[in-house]
């Protein structure tokens, strides 16, 4: 396994504690801030929001330096907004420092997509990508846990301090490990975008939008769940959030395996029917102790066997635009998160138990189901048919 692929995969598991540290804490958070769970839930949005606005503006920003370069800038935005977060005293704080902590994600992923395919082995471009993901999904193996953990038995803030130490890790092995990849000819501004006249990137943002606003209807709201739904302590948590991640790692890993055999677009919409039939089984089942934790381990398995397929998609499909196009999937998958938290916090404002937020997700999932469904008859099978 190349140090340079490990050393990216430490930015996306800096990332990916970043960003999922928040539905395991959002109890804590909510009772030392004195807001509510669904007011809590704004900071899960807040995040992806600040995806949402800085891959393209960061991207177009950089796009003249150095690959190399603009992962180690990432890297110091990334310790700026856990830092800002650490120290925040009151929700607005907390509000804007994920905001900004959000803003250098889709970014990371774009470089960090296209730098992990030109390492690759030849035909190996999906294994690789998923080797630079697989951070994300460790950081929700041991990061998420150890935060939950933390913020049980300590303070929150803790682990934003710790995801700055990460941050720091980051730039140093990305500065030691990471070639200096010359970054191609910058085409036109105005043919950077010429991918989005086309029909497939489109249905690939918008199936792993959908797809993404599902789940995150349900797992935003997996710490109130598991313990007013499935009676588990508070301090059981931490060791259920370990299985949430095993499904992570497992997800992305075998899908990013299943991939280099098999169309991206059939996986993903093959996973996001799965992900439907799940949700289904969380509203019925998730009073039943370990059934719920089963299906919370099904449900984050589909969260990142998506990854893969998604980010080598649209590379393939974003011709001239491939780090846009990589940074737009993130863009994608985070404005379905945000979506997700506020739309899954819908029942409990009005009152129901948790287990309603995953209802709410099955339409969602489902046309995730068609999009990708359809990109790959109309796109992947065509494309076939010519290379045959």
């Amino acid at each position: 396994m190349k140090s340079s692929l490990i050393a990216m995969s430490l930015g996306t598991l800096g990332l990916g504690i970043a960003e999922f540290i928040m539905p395991g804490i959002l109890s804590y958070v909510a009772n030392d801030l004195d807001i509510s769970i669904t007011t809590a839930g704004h900071l899960i949005s807040a995040y992806a929001l600040g995806v949402c606005f800085g891959a393209p503006i960061i991207l177009l920003s950089v796009e003249n330096f150095r690959l190399k370069n603009v992962l180690l800038f990432l890297a110091g935005l990334i310790f700026l907004g856990n830092f800002l977060a650490a120290i925040s005293v009151n929700y607005y704080m907390l509000l804007v420092a994920r905001f900004v902590s959000g803003l250098p994600h889709g970014a990371y992923f774009g470089v960090a997509s296209i730098m992990a395919a030109k390492l690759a082995d030849r035909g190996k471009s999906s294994t690789a990508v998923a080797i630079m993901v697989a951070g994300m999904t460790v950081a929700n193996l041991v990061g998420v846990p150890a935060g939950t953990f933390l913020s049980e038995n300590f303070s929150w803030h803790t682990i934003f301090f710790g995801v700055c130490g990460v941050a720091a890790a980051i730039f140093f092995a990305i500065k030691i490990f990471v070639p200096d990849i010359d970054n191609e000819i910058t085409p036109k501004l105005s043919d950077r975008f010429k991918f989005l006249k086309h029909g497939a990137p489109w249905l690939l943002l918008v199936g792993t939008m959908f797809g993404n606003c599902g789940i995150f209807c349900y797992y935003s709201y997996i710490n109130p769940l598991l313990v007013n739904v499935s009676d588990f302590e508070h301090s059981q948590l931490s060791w259920i959030m370990v299985v949430a991640g095993v499904g992570m790692v497992a997800g992305n890993l075998i899908s990013g395996r299943i991939c280099d055999r098999y169309a991206p677009g059939l996986v993903a919409a093959l996973t996001q029917a799965m992900e439907a039939v799940l949700l289904i089984g969380a509203f019925y089942f998730s009073n039943k102790s370990l059934l719920s934790v089963a299906l919370m381990f099904g449900l984050t398995f589909c969260l990142f066997a998506l990854s893969s397929p998604q980010q080598l998609s649209i590379i393939r499909y974003s011709k001239g635009g491939e780090k846009l196009g990589a940074a737009l999937i993130q863009v994608a998958f985070n404005l379905g998160n945000a979506v997700g938290a506020a739309a899954g916090g819908l029942p409990i404002d009005a009152g129901f138990p948790e287990n309603y937020c995953a209802i709410v997700g099955i339409p969602f999932a489902f046309l995730g189901f068609c999009a990708h469904g359809y990109f790959h008859y109309r796109y992947e099978v065509k494309r076939q048919r010519i290379i045959d």
